[in-house]
């Protein structure tokens, strides 16, 4: 698909998909003869992992490494390596976790918030 159709499918702008090409969160793509990007079905996968990693608030670096992780994990690598990929991963699941808590705190607290200013203008 080309960056436009990626860009519409990720929610993401062409220039955000850009920069994380430039940064090797998502590998360098295809091109048409024409020069255009084409992105597969993988990038937009990968993509979508990398908004959902946004949303948490994790770094361009981390969201990079976690990716790393994820690659060796679903890789064909040595069990040794898989093994401590998948700790890691883990790991990051449970801070994933955390994080999410803390967002919904937020989501309740801006709540209440919207709630107060209801109140006060009827």
């Amino acid at each position: 698909m080309h960056i436009g159709e990626f860009a519409e499918r990720t929610g993401l702008s062409s220039r955000t998909l850009r920069h994380y090409e430039d940064i090797g969160l998502i590998p360098r793509t295809g091109r048409t003869e024409g020069g255009f990007r084409l992105y597969t079905e993988e990038d937009l996968r990968r993509m979508l992992t990398i908004r959902r990693m946004k949303a948490l608030g994790y770094s361009t670096r981390e969201m990079g490494e976690l990716l790393e992780l994820l690659d060796i994990f679903e890789g064909q690598v040595p069990e040794e390596e898989r093994e401590s990929a998948r700790a890691r991963l883990l790991a990051t699941l449970e801070d994933a976790q955390l994080r999410r808590e803390k967002l919904a705190r937020q989501v309740e607290r801006a709540d209440e918030f919207l709630g107060i200013l209801r109140e006060r203008l009827s």
